[in-house]
């Protein structure tokens, strides 16, 4: 039972670093789901092929914007609100779809994205500004590791109706 609420942690974490990769992640894997594993839930909509296409893109247009000059700061407000919502999402439906008490997870994934967000925040000004290191080659490291730990979670969670 922990394990899906860590995993709900892990996601809001990786909200936390990006976003749009947390839900994306989470809906494809549930959308890949011979079976609805939400039932008739307010989350069931994470089984659509279309909500997890237009979560992709929102994550292909996410990793796009952050190396803009102009991004805002993920702890900014109301970026930092986003974030947060982003893991409650991703957390309660991957909780669900493992069937486990969705609130349970959204509150794991929401406090993973509060710790993400400001972990990852602090860590990247730290590289590039005391380390020197340039802030696109952060951003894309950055990327890779929210891509790689979240597909990692999601691929390992035990959600119903998916052939492992």
């Amino acid at each position: 039972m922990l394990k899906s609420y860590l995993n709900a942690f892990q996601l809001g974490i990786v909200a936390g670093m990006r976003a749009m990769t947390a839900p994306a992640l989470v809906s494809n894997k549930i959308a890949s789901a011979s079976v609805n594993p939400m039932g008739n839930s307010t989350l069931g909509f994470m089984h659509s092929s279309t909500a997890a296409t237009l979560f992709k893109v929102a994550a292909i247009g996410e990793l796009i914007g952050d190396k803009l000059p102009s991004a805002p700061d993920r702890i900014a407000f109301p970026a930092i609100l986003g974030r947060i919502g982003s893991g409650a999402l991703s957390g309660g439906a991957l909780s669900e779809a493992e069937g486990k008490e969705a609130p349970y997870g959204a509150i794991a994934g929401a406090v993973g994205a509060a710790v993400g967000s400001y972990a990852f925040y602090y860590l990247r000004h730290w590289l590039t500004t005391e380390q020197d290191i340039p802030d696109p080659y952060v951003a894309l490291a950055e990327d890779a590791l929210a891509i790689g730990a979240g597909y990692l979670t999601v691929q390992q969670s035990d959600i119903r109706g998916v052939m492992a």
